[in-house]
């Protein structure tokens, strides 16, 4: 049995600059990730994974809201989370709006899940807390992020 070589592309929205060294806005930064997604479909990509970070030199902190403009707008290509952070997210929220619920019901069942862990999720974002070190110490010592909650 062949295999069938897939190609696709993997972005966390990188911030990047103009011509005169000014970095791009991140609303344009987004815009432009939609048209390559498009693109990408155009020219038959199979893939285009949108990964979440939560820094200043990476547009994208909600990955499923750009793959959601990107489903809309094309008619084959896979997209998927390329990173969902999982420590520092709600899992309900994260079940209710990730690519594979939401492209269902957009009638495209084109989409995939990632997921990852930051140990860290408060010092990423540039923030400081009080309980950054016990966040640390709950999901490095567990391969479940979200074993000691309840809902």
């Amino acid at each position: 049995m062949a295999t069938q070589l897939e190609l696709g592309l993997d972005t966390f929205g990188d911030v990047t600059n103009e011509a005169d060294g000014t970095p791009v806005p991140y609303a344009q930064v987004l815009r432009n990730l939609v048209a390559q997604g498009v693109l990408a479909d155009r020219v038959g990509l199979d893939y285009i994974g949108v990964g979440e970070h939560h820094r200043k030199d990476f547009a994208v902190s909600a990955p499923e809201v750009v793959l959601a403009a990107i489903a809309a707008q094309t008619e084959r290509i896979h997209v998927g989370t390329a990173v969902t952070v999982l420590s520092s997210d709600d899992p309900i929220r994260v079940s209710n709006v990730s690519p594979p619920s939401t492209a269902s019901r957009m009638g495209a069942p084109r989409s995939s899940w990632g997921a990852a862990r930051s140990p860290n999720p408060f010092r990423c974002s540039g923030w400081t807390s009080p309980t950054t070190s016990a966040c640390s110490r709950r999901s490095s010592s567990s391969s479940r992020p979200f074993a000691s909650r309840t809902r």
